[in-house]
């Protein structure tokens, strides 16, 4: 056996009297050595679990690739209501947002930003987010920026109709 290290483990009283019932006087310090072993067996190490984490990234990157050259040579097409526009929020200011653009079609971030009484910029960051995300994971965004006059208005957000379910 290894060099062993003396431990001080504070307990609660009734946990004390449960392993003083079940667990003989002489091999308690086995039991909580073994028990203390078999719980690190079961937890994952924090550098396994990190490079799982950059594995999956890695794949996330790499269908996102192909999604978007398919996208681009039109071989992935979407069905018209195929994409649900709030699979890309990740809180209700987002979906907030999605509600807007859903209802009107289209708004400036001012327009939004006034209507859901947050900054400007706040909702500028979430709409960038959630093209890059939607453009990362289906190989379109769901909502594009055009700087032209559209609908009446100027610099503003829209849906991509194409692919979003109604």
């Amino acid at each position: 056996m290894n060099e062993t290290v003396t431990i001080t483990v504070k307990i609660p009283s009734h946990v004390y009297a449960e392993l003083a019932l079940r667990i003989p006087e002489g091999e308690r310090s086995i039991f909580i050595r073994e028990a203390i072993i078999e719980k690190l067996q079961k937890t994952p190490r924090p550098e396994k679990i990190l490079e799982l984490e950059e594995k999956i990234q890695r794949l996330e990157e790499e269908i996102s690739r192909i999604k978007s050259s398919l996208a681009d040579l039109e071989v992935l097409t979407y069905t018209r209501g195929e994409v649900n526009p709030h699979a890309f929020c990740i809180d209700e200011i987002d979906h907030k947002i999605i509600n807007y653009l859903i209802h009107y079609r289209g708004a400036t971030t001012s327009e939004i930003a006034e209507a859901l009484k947050v900054n400007r910029w706040l909702i500028l960051n979430r709409l960038k987010r959630i093209r890059t995300k939607s453009k990362k994971q289906i190989g379109k965004p769901i909502i594009e920026y055009y700087a032209g006059q559209k609908a009446g208005k100027t610099k503003a957000w829209w849906l991509n109709e194409e692919i979003i379910e109604q």
